[in-house]
């Protein structure tokens, strides 16, 4: 429903955006196995960027309490520490581990983002509300409860994105993040309609953050931690409409002057490609090989395969052609200086420069250090960046999804290479048999580098056996996953 008289005080229905996000919430049944599967690895692999994150001193100085002494024996834990928090702070401490390294699942469309950055909030909250049932005599919740929120809040967050785009409005994509991760928690939390309803349309009240961050020339470490923040503001507004029964506000997205699409959305109604289902999950893209901005991930693999070839010549080449997608010109196509880690993850031309000199692309290859070999630079100068139309096509096709770029090295003596083509990468659905052993990979040896090896050694069994882990008490996952 649109309000169109702001003089009356008569309380309007709920916006139908809000009303679909409830009843979704609320009465889905999810059934896919196929979805299940998905959420079960999608788990495994954030589990293992938080651990990859807790690498990076930058990372682990935003956890613990939000103040010193704030720690609450029996809270909600957070993996690879020993920190017990409010449910909130564990939210922001979790999402933000899962987001660090840029190296967490990737949902593309009008609108892009991390669907698995919504694991902060929920296992926070399964963590919290699972210890608190078992001390009162009580069942928790399992790791199943855990993977069926999962795929909601992807799907909330997935199918905004197809057809709203956030970005061109200069707001982050977290914005999304607030809004799956409000609407799952209130009803972890025990809310009905009503009280989803509410939260969200205190979500939508907040309005979005800008995405000033991402972009030069102020692109900086805020985009490793906004997701995180956007997970405790979640879990704020859940607490707040269930235990403190806050009043909502019906007609926050439509109401004139003041609503969310008014304000800030350009006077624009939300637009949806299709029902609320599990179609996000089932075809979520992994980052299973490159922590690199996902437009880019297919450029790095071209890179990958050209280093062989141009790894003896690097003085020699005159230009290196990149083509991409739209949304990669507009993204990460940065020329000039690259101030910090957060600058080089968002450049594809560092992003391929650093494979076809080293073979190689890790977290640690966007340190200082790294940046600082004068090729990589050298690189960049002679590199063009387009667009392909075709990528692009591909890209918002809902039957493809793909994300294409072409790499081609031009060298001095008028020679070249091949043009390197990939339409989509490893960690898409249409390449799960390969890319599973690759994830579970980097599972393994990301746990390995920093938890107890009996802990890994049970997790990684139970890894093999998923019914074993779906009927896991959330509690005991969580124990395992920490210090």
């Amino acid at each position: 429903m649109t309000s169109t008289d702001v003089r009356s005080a008569a309380r309007p229905d709920p916006d139908q955006p809000m009303v679909d996000i409830a009843d979704y919430v609320i009465d889905a049944r999810i059934d896919s196995q196929e979805a299940f599967d998905t959420a079960r690895y999608m788990l495994l692999d954030s589990l293992a960027c938080a651990m990859l994150a807790m690498k990076f001193p930058d990372c682990v100085k935003h956890l613990g309490p939000l103040v010193p002494g704030g720690e609450i024996p029996g809270g909600a834990r957070v993996p690879g520490t020993s920190f017990e928090l409010d449910p909130a702070q564990a939210a922001f401490n979790i999402g933000t581990q899962v987001r660090w390294l840029d190296f967490n699942d990737t949902w593309l469309a009008a609108e892009w983002g991390h669907p698995s950055d919504n694991l902060g909030t929920i296992l926070a909250v399964a963590d919290w509300l699972s210890r608190k049932a078992e001390r009162e005599g009580g069942k928790g919740l399992t790791v199943r409860d855990v993977l069926g929120w999962a795929i909601k809040a992807h799907e909330i967050q997935g199918v905004y994105a197809l057809q709203n785009s956030f970005n061109h409005v200069g707001l982050d994509h977290v914005i999304l993040v607030r809004l799956a991760s409000t609407a799952v928690a209130t009803a972890m939390f025990g809310g009905g309609k009503e009280q989803v309803i509410n939260a969200v349309s205190h979500s939508w009240i907040d309005n979005g953050v800008l995405r000033t961050y991402r972009h030069a020339p102020n692109t900086g470490p805020r985009k490793s931690w906004a997701a995180g923040d956007a997970c405790r503001r979640a879990v704020i507004h859940a607490i707040n409409a269930v235990d403190k029964q806050v009043v909502g506000y019906p007609s926050a997205l439509s109401v004139k002057t003041w609503g969310f699409y008014d304000i800030a959305f350009k006077g624009q109604e939300f637009k949806f490609e299709r029902p609320f289902g599990s179609y996000v999950m089932e075809n979520v893209l992994f980052k299973i090989s490159f922590p690199a901005e996902f437009h880019a991930q297919t450029a790095v693999e071209c890179a990958m395969q050209l280093h062989a070839e141009v790894k003896d010549r690097i003085d020699g080449i005159e230009r290196i052609e990149i083509q991409t997608q739209e949304a990669g010109v507009r993204i990460i196509d940065k020329t000039g200086p690259l101030a910090n880690y957060a600058d080089r993850d968002h450049c594809i031309q560092y992003m391929v420069a650093v494979p076809l000199i080293f073979g190689r692309l890790t977290a640690g290859d966007y340190n200082d250090d790294v940046a600082a070999d004068p090729r990589i630079d050298a690189l960049r100068a002679k590199m063009a960046v387009s667009e392909d139309p075709q990528f692009t096509k591909d890209y918002f096709d809902p039957d493809k999804r793909y994300i294409g770029n072409s790499v081609q090295v031009f060298f001095k003596d008028g020679s070249a290479t091949e043009k390197v083509s990939i339409d989509y990468p490893i960690g898409h659905r249409k390449r799960r048999a390969e890319g599973i052993p690759v994830l579970m990979d980097k599972f393994e040896k990301a746990l390995r580098a920093h938890l107890p090896q009996d802990k890994v050694d049970r997790l990684m069994a139970l890894a093999g056996e998923p019914a074993a882990l779906d009927a896991l008490p959330v509690s005991e996952f969580i124990q395992l996953c920490q210090q």
